[in-house]
């Protein structure tokens, strides 16, 4: 199941989970358990992702597709 896109989002921006992990002072193990979703960050770590990689949190969340209002 997939909780959050921030294989995604690293991805579409060519950034490294390495890179991330050294910017949030986390280990890589802990950023890799995040991007495969084995682990899913608090609300805090996400919030420092978001900032890092400068994207709205809610895209790290769910596809800006996703998101629209059905009617």
């Amino acid at each position: 199941m997939k909780l959050n896109r921030i294989k995604d989002v690293l991805e579409e921006k060519g950034i490294t989970q390495t890179w991330l992990a050294k910017q949030l002072d986390k280990s890589y193990n802990s950023v890799n358990a995040y991007v495969c979703n084995r682990a899913q960050p608090n609300l805090e770590t996400l919030l420092q992702i978001s900032t890092i990689l400068n994207v709205d949190m809610k895209d790290l969340i769910s596809d800006s597709s996703e998101r629209t209002i059905k009617q």
